[in-house]
């Protein structure tokens, strides 16, 4: 696998992006997510990514340029469409928003429907945080293809319908949540397809409902479980909360349409900290609260313990040294991609 610098990814994806039809803040808004997802260690979420959305803009499920317009709002809330626009231009844009509410009403919400894909969530709490704000967001694919078998259930009826919240602290790296509903990413599973790899057990069934680690068989009428093994249905629960806030609350409703279009539907909200309590107390006592639970001791097979999301603040600092692996049957397809545009030579891929 060719290991690569952060910055020369993002070149390929941008240019690939744009030559796709992509206009050039756009492709940049939606490599700089991707190859943040890479260097934080989630490779599902990066620039494996790319051909798919080249893929969706081909057959019109992604519109490069789409408008972004507010349907409905108040001093506190917004309803956004995004018109099939790339989701991390959509979603971003609202996020931003939505905190600029916030620096006034204290506390915002969003909801956010007709969408491409957005990625990895944790990017926009994380924006939150930045701006001294408590970040939440929770998001399902509408009514594209489900991957997700409810508690019990031999077939996907649901989304992995992921969450993610970012707290401010003085810490090093940000102290975040941010999780599937479902045992693992559906991209997770793509990414061990690429890398020929099997899957743990407690991942996916097959179209019997028979656990396996063969992540192919989730392409061929299988299922990706709820979060919680044997406690599957708490994961559920979360899965089945996440896909009312933002398939219903949202309007683009359940269960799966003709099309198979992907179709991000989001809720987020923002909470300014100075609301509560100042923010400097606030960041010193989570960070102390941190440290406490890094100092806590080791079980037996753990060397330590970490605060949530250190792992990804260790992972990204050693990627920026080191580079950043793209498996080979993703950079075939890049190559490919780059020579069907013409662009082979100018992005060093010929």
């Amino acid at each position: 696998m060719p290991k690569l610098p952060a910055e020369r990814i993002k070149e390929i994806g941008e240019g690939l992006l744009i030559a796709s039809g992509a206009p050039p803040e756009e492709a940049e808004t939606v490599m700089r997510h991707c190859v943040n997802a890479n260097l934080a260690g989630h490779d599902s979420h990066g620039i494996i990514m790319i051909p798919n959305y080249i893929e969706r803009v081909k057959v019109g499920h992604i519109v490069p340029g789409a408008p972004w317009k507010i349907v409905q709002e108040s001093a506190t809330t917004t309803v956004v469409d995004g018109h099939w626009g790339f989701g991390y231009v959509v979603n971003e844009r609202a996020m931003k928003y939505t905190i600029e509410k916030a620096r006034t009403a204290n506390v915002a919400a969003a909801t956010v429907f007709r969408q491409g894909h957005i990625g990895r969530l944790a990017s926009y709490p994380l924006m939150a945080v930045e701006a001294g704000m408590i970040g939440l967001i929770t998001a399902d694919s509408g009514r594209s293809p489900k991957h997700v078998a409810p508690f019990g259930g031999a077939e996907p009826r649901l989304g992995t319908n992921p969450l993610s919240i970012a707290v401010p602290s003085d810490l090093g790296g940000p102290l975040f949540l941010d999780m599937a509903t479902s045992a693992v990413a559906a991209g997770k599973i793509s990414l061990a397809v690429a890398r020929k790899q099997e899957v743990p057990l407690g991942w996916i069934i097959d179209k019997d409902g028979k656990q396996t680690t063969d992540p192919t068989q989730h392409r061929k009428g299988g299922a990706l479980l709820p979060l919680g093994g044997t406690e599957g249905y708490k994961g559920y629960g979360l899965a089945v909360m996440v896909e009312i806030l933002c398939g219903l609350l949202t309007g683009l409703g359940f269960g799966v349409e003709p099309t198979g279009r992907h179709n991000d539907g989001c809720f987020m909200a923002v909470f300014k900290v100075d609301a509560f309590r100042p923010l400097a107390q606030f960041k010193q006592e989570v960070t102390e609260f941190a440290r406490y639970l890094q100092n806590t001791k080791p079980a037996e097979g753990f060397s330590r313990v970490y605060y949530p999301g250190e792992i990804e603040y260790e992972k990204e600092k050693d990627r920026r040294a080191n580079g950043i692996e793209v498996e080979d049957a993703t950079w075939q397809k890049l190559r490919e991609l780059a020579a069907g545009y013409g662009v082979a030579e100018k992005l060093g891929l010929g």
